[in-house]
């Protein structure tokens, strides 16, 4: 079997996804891991199953094989002595994307996902070559659909359009089939006849195959959601999985703390849908917001970080000051946590249009990613913003529509946008920039979608509608903090969450910080152990380079609660002297 070429742009990184590491190197690794014998043709791992870590081959030879729910097999790459089997997934113990079987007898060093941790961070240079190789495995599995699940549907359904999103923008590979195309789809929409709403077909890497699944379901089938979170107790749970999140995860699990970071959609946050960050610190040329929370979330993991996303978090409960943190989900699993960071940052803002919920995900967005872009190839489009996520989200369905007409509510862009994105739109020849204009008609069926936008210029009154049948609105958005109503964490205003306390002042719940025996650190809310960073905070700066400072400085103060504590428990303990059975 002739192994399958790489992506183009990765061909010319074989070595470094394929490293071949020498005598001295497997001599470090050896205190990590365990020798075992593997048979001719005996399976090291199976794609969809979970993998026992990282196979340092020693002797012999394994052919690594990419395999889908279809039955469809091709060899990637056979490797040798020196070379390692893994990649992104082994960190965390997740199922693995590929086949792997020994070709001959083989003779492997086996590093299980912590110990794989622990030779990262012992030794770095090593460390370094094999995450830059995991990393790149995962890029060429995402290029390739590698592993992961097969999404059968029409390519704008809103089904098909929801999952592409969730999965795509949690790293992870999959691959589309259109039936209209014919082939294995059309015979797989012919076997089990799903109406309109059960589509896409997601067929698993185990050959299961559902209709229309909710992003949790096909997270649980494909082995994403961490079941063991739920019976520990964790440092730190950080709920939100932004920029800041990210950050306090990296941070905290870095120097020590176990950390749990649960989000309801996806890794990235607000930032992660972001089509181009160009004044973010050290990136001249600017990044995706996908590839730099991606990188987060992968640093994350690489410090033993857990993650369970999706989950949503329903409330939060804190019955007893004795007692430890809980956060209950909405499915009722429950999560016990000594300390709590808020960073859900803010849900998208919606416009106030009677039919607004009928056609979101059928030509109504929130974010543009290329899956969105490719929708709207040739196209005309409306997007609706001002601020600086919708000048870049503008510019980059530039490339890829006919023509984008941007809808602005304000008279002018400077007070809302970068200068350099405002002269990137103004030099645009494919941006029409309509001020003060508002939308205030959609319409279209279930079965097509949206088919036309109305608008109106509000000096004049003047209406127009024309044909549309994709509209971007990036009109702000509100905090996510719902789920903290009743638990004693105080909110201003507008729903965000309120932190530290002015000099001189007394903090709210006094009797709380009593017990506590401490007053509440800068970034902590009105409840004991309760942070609050990024976009949920009260007065917090909208910005991502912001976020990740908030997250990164919140560590010191929860080593400092934590520190607080384990002393207030020490100091309880000792005055109520031993036990009866020991007096």
């Amino acid at each position: 079997m002739i192994p399958a070429p790489l992506p183009p742009d990765l061909e010319s990184r074989r070595s470094q996804m394929f490293p071949v590491l020498d005598a001295r190197d497997q001599e470090h690794m050896l205190r990590f891991g365990e020798v075992r014998h593997i048979r001719d043709g005996e399976c090291l791992v199976a794609a969809g199953q979970p993998s026992p870590g990282m196979f340092v081959l020693v002797r012999g030879r394994v052919a690594i094989s990419r395999r889908d729910g279809l039955g469809h097999s091709n060899l990637i790459v056979e490797e040798g002595p020196g070379q390692f089997l893994g990649e992104v997934a082994q960190l965390s113990g997740r199922p693995s994307l590929v086949d792997a079987h020994a070709v001959g007898e083989v003779e492997v060093l086996v590093i299980p996902p912590h110990r794989l941790r622990a030779l990262m961070v012992a030794e770095a240079n090593l460390g370094e070559r094999i995450m830059r190789a995991l990393i790149l495995r995962r890029v060429g599995l995402l290029e390739t659909g590698a592993g992961g699940p097969v999404l059968v549907g029409p390519p704008e359904s809103a089904g098909r359009v929801r999952l592409e999103g969730f999965l795509s923008r949690n790293g992870h590979p999959y691959l589309a089939l259109d039936p209209e195309q014919g082939g294995e789809a059309a015979s797989l929409i012919e076997r089990y006849a799903p109406r309109a709403d059960e589509f896409p077909l997601v067929v698993c890497p185990d050959g299961s195959v559902l209709k229309n699944p909710s992003e949790s379901t096909l997270a649980r089938t494909l082995g994403l959601l961490p079941e063991g979170a739920f019976e520990t107790r964790y440092d730190v749970a950080v709920v939100g999985a932004g920029p800041a999140g990210l950050a306090t995860a990296v941070y905290a699990a870095s120097e020590g703390l176990r950390v749990l970071v649960l989000d309801q959609r996806a890794f990235g946050g607000q930032a992660g849908a972001s089509s181009r960050i160009e004044n973010y610190l050290g990136f001249p040329t600017g990044i995706t917001g996908q590839a730099l929370t991606a990188r987060a979330y992968v640093q994350a993991q690489k410090f033993g970080v857990e993650m369970a996303i999706p989950a949503e978090v329903a409330t939060l409960r804190c019955a007893d000051p004795d007692a430890p943190l809980a956060l209950e989900l909405t499915d009722g699993r429950k999560v016990r946590t000594r300390t709590v960071v808020v960073a859900s940052g803010a849900r998208y803002r919606r416009p106030a249009l009677a039919n607004l919920a009928q056609f979101e995900g059928r030509g109504v967005f929130y974010w543009a990613s290329p899956i969105e872009a490719r929708m709207c190839d040739g196209e005309e489009v409306v997007l609706v913003g001002g601020g600086n996520s919708a000048g870049q989200a503008a510019v980059f369905l530039a490339n890829h529509a006919r023509r984008v007409r941007m809808l602005v509510r304000g008279p002018e862009l400077a007070a809302s946008m970068s200068s350099y994105l405002v002269e990137r739109l103004t030099a645009s020849p494919r941006i029409e920039l309509l001020l003060e204009t508002e939308v205030v008609a959609l319409a279209g069926s279930d079965e097509r979608g949206l088919r036309s936008v109305r608008w109106r210029h509000l000096p004049s009154g003047r209406e127009e509608e024309h044909e549309v049948r994709h509209l971007f609105l990036f009109i702000g958005a509100d905090p996510a903090t719902d789920w903290l109503a009743g638990c004693g964490v105080a909110l201003d205003a507008k729903g965000f969450v309120r932190t530290g306390v002015a000099p001189g002042e007394q903090p709210l719940h006094a009797e709380a910080w009593a017990a506590a025996e401490r007053a509440p650190f800068a970034l902590e809310t009105t409840l004991p152990g309760v942070f609050a960073i990024g976009d949920a905070r009260s007065d917090s700066v909208k910005r991502v380079g912001a976020a990740i400072g908030e997250g990164s400085a919140v560590v010191s103060q929860l080593h400092a609660c934590l520190a607080s504590a384990t002393a207030s428990e020490s100091r309880r303990a000792s005055t109520q002297g031993p036990p009866d059975a020991l007096r």
